[in-house]
C-alpha cells in the first residue's frame, strides 16, 4: 500500500515544486486537451463520425481561451452535448484554471496547498496569499450574479420577445451569457448575431456583461467596495476606467463616422440601429469577439482602428485579451515622461515603479513580434489580403474573435499558428516565454554597464 502511494505523492511534490508559471501553463495546456478529446467524441457532432482533429482542436482551444474564432458552424456543427463542452471550456477558461482549482478546494476539501495560493495568486494578479480564499470566493459570485442576470434579461427577450419555446429559449440565455461575460464571442446561430443588429435587448445585455468581464477581477471588487469613495481607488483601478471608457469612445466615433455610409454594414439601417451598432462593434472589440454585421464588409480603415483596439484589449486579471488596457497606459506615461524630460513616470498622482517600465516593454515587444512573425507566415502560406490576415492574427492573439471570414478556408498550417496565437494570447506571452526559459537558479553575478546611443 505504501508502495502506491509513493509515485502519487512525488507526482504532487513535483507538481508543488513547479514555478507558478509552468503550473499555470500545464494547467490551460491539460484544459485544452480535455477539451479537445471531448469534442472528438461522436456524440459531440451532428451526424455520423466525429469532428476532426483539426476542427475538435481549433475549436477547444478558441473556447477555452475565450477567443470565439471557429472553424465550424457551432450551431449546426456541435450537438447539444459538444456545445455544453464547448460552454464548459468557456467558463473554465474565463475564471482560470488555477482560480477554479482553488475554489473546488475551498468546497470540496476547505483548504488550499501553499503552491495552489502561489499559483492562484499569480494568475489572478493578487497581491498576496493572506485573503486569497475571499478573492476566489468573491470572483465566482462576481460572475455567477453578471452570468445569471444577463442570462434571465436574455431568456425573456428569446422567449417572450422573440417566441422562442422557453427550455430553449433559456439554454439560448445561459449560453451567450456565459460566452459574453467571459469576452468569448460564441453564438449559437450560424450568422452569430446578425439577426439582431436592431434588437437592444439582446446587444446592450451582451455588450454590458462583456465590458463588466473586461474590466477584471481586482478593479470591479474594487469598484464595488469604494464606489462611494472613488479617491480610495488605485492607480491600476483608474487605469482601466478611464482607459476602458475613453478606448469606448474612440471605437464607437471611428466605427460610426467609417461605416456611416458603407451600404454593406452601418449605411443599410436607420439612425438609431447604426449608433447601436458602432457602440456593440466597439464593445466587442475589446475581445468577446460577437458581431451583428458582417465584419468582411467593412471597410480597410475600419479594420485596422479595430485592429489597434484588438491588439490593446481590457484589463488585467479578468477575461479579457489584449496587452491589456494598463501596458498601453504605462507605455503611454512613459513616452509622456520622456518627452517631458520628468526624471520619473507618474500616473494618476501616483510615481510608476520602475520595474513595471521593463514588464509593460516586454509584453508590448513580444507581442508585436509575435503578430508579425504570424501575419508573415500565414501570408506566405495563402493568398489572403495582408489586411485581414493581420486582423485575423490580431484577433487571435487578442484573444477577441472577430473574423472577416477567412478562419475555415485559410489552411490546416494557418489554422495551427492561430491556435497557437489564441494559446499564448490567453496564458500570455511573459507567462509563456517565462515557462520556457525559466533559469532553474537566480544569476549570483552582474556585468558592466555600458550605455548606446539611443535614437
Amino acid at each position: 500500500m505504501q508502495t502506491a502511494q509513493r509515485p502519487r505523492r512525488g507526482l504532487i511534490q513535483l507538481w508543488e515544486r513547479q514555478h507558478p508559471a509552468r503550473r499555470i501553463f500545464t494547467g490551460f495546456v491539460a484544459l485544452n486537451l480535455v477539451g479537445w478529446a471531448l469534442l472528438m467524441l461522436p456524440i459531440s457532432k451532428q451526424g455520423p463520425g466525429g469532428a476532426n482533429s483539426i476542427e475538435a482542436l481549433f475549436t477547444a482551444v478558441s473556447a477555452a481561451c475565450v477567443t470565439g474564432l471557429t472553424v465550424v458552424d457551432t450551431a449546426l456543427f456541435w450537438t447539444p452535448f459538444g456545445q455544453v463542452v464547448i460552454l464548459v471550456l468557456i467558463q473554465l477558461g474565463g475564471l482560470g484554471v488555477m482560480v477554479f482549482a482553488s475554489l473546488v478546494g475551498i468546497v470540496v476539501m476547505r483548504r488550499l496547498t501553499l503552491g495552489t495560493r502561489l499559483t492562484t495568486a499569480r494568475e489572478a494578479h493578487a497581491s498576496g496569499i493572506g485573503e486569497l480564499r475571499s478573492l476566489i470566493t468573491s470572483i465566482a459570485i462576481i460572475a455567477a450574479v453578471v452570468e445569471g442576470s444577463v442570462a434571465v434579461v436574455l431568456w425573456l427577450r428569446f422567449w417572450l420577445g422573440r417566441g422562442d419555446d422557453p427550455l430553449h429559449a433559456l439554454w439560448l440565455g445561459v449560453f451567450h451569457a456565459v460566452s459574453s461575460y467571459n469576452n468569448a464571442g460564441f453564438a449559437l446561430f450560424s450568422d452569430n448575431l446578425m439577426g439582431f443588429v436592431d434588437d437592444p435587448w439582446i446587444l446592450l445585455p451582451l455588450a454590458t456583461a462583456t465590458i463588466v468581464g473586461g474590466l477584471g477581477f481586482p478593479v470591479i471588487m474594487q469598484v464595488l467596495k469604494h464606489a462611494p469613495h472613488p479617491r480610495r481607488f488605485s492607480m491600476h483601478t483608474w487605469l482601466v476606467l478611464v482607459g476602458t471608457a475613453a478606448l469606448l469612445l474612440i471605437g464607437t466615433l471611428a466605427i460610426a463616422l467609417l461605416e456611416w455610409s458603407n451600404p454593406a454594414s452601418l449605411g443599410a439601417h436607420p439612425t438609431g440601429t447604426r449608433i447601436l451598432d458602432a457602440f456593440f462593434h466597439s464593445v466587442q472589440t475589446r475581445t468577446a469577439g460577437f458581431n451583428a454585421l458582417d465584419i468582411g464588409a467593412f471597410q480597410p480603415e475600419t479594420l485596422l482602428v479595430m485592429d489597434v483596439l484588438m491588439f490593446i484589449g481590457g484589463g488585467p486579471a479578468g477575461t479579457a485579451g489584449g496587452i491589456k488596457i494598463t501596458t498601453f497606459g504605462v507605455l503611454a506615461a512613459i513616452i509622456l515622461a520622456e518627452v517631458r524630460g520628468d526624471p520619473t513616470v507618474t500616473l494618476f498622482g501616483k510615481r510608476l515603479s520602475r520595474a513595471v517600465h521593463r514588464e509593460a516593454l516586454t509584453v508590448a515587444l513580444l507581442s508585436v513580434g509575435l503578430c508579425f512573425v504570424a501575419t508573415l507566415a500565414i501570408m506566405h502560406l495563402t493568398d489572403v489580403d495582408h489586411d485581414r490576415v493581420l486582423f485575423e492574427v490580431i484577433s487571435a492573439f487578442g484573444t477577441v474573435g472577430l473574423s472577416t471570414g477567412i478562419t475555415a478556408s485559410v489552411g490546416t498550417p494557418s489554422q495551427l499558428i492561430l491556435i497557437l496565437l489564441m494559446f499564448i494570447g490567453r496564458v500570455g506571452p511573459i507567462t509563456v516565454a517565462t515557462t520556457l526559459a525559466l533559469r532553474p537558479r537566480r544569476l549570483v553575478y552582474e556585468l558592466p554597464k555600458e550605455r548606446p546611443i539611443i535614437g
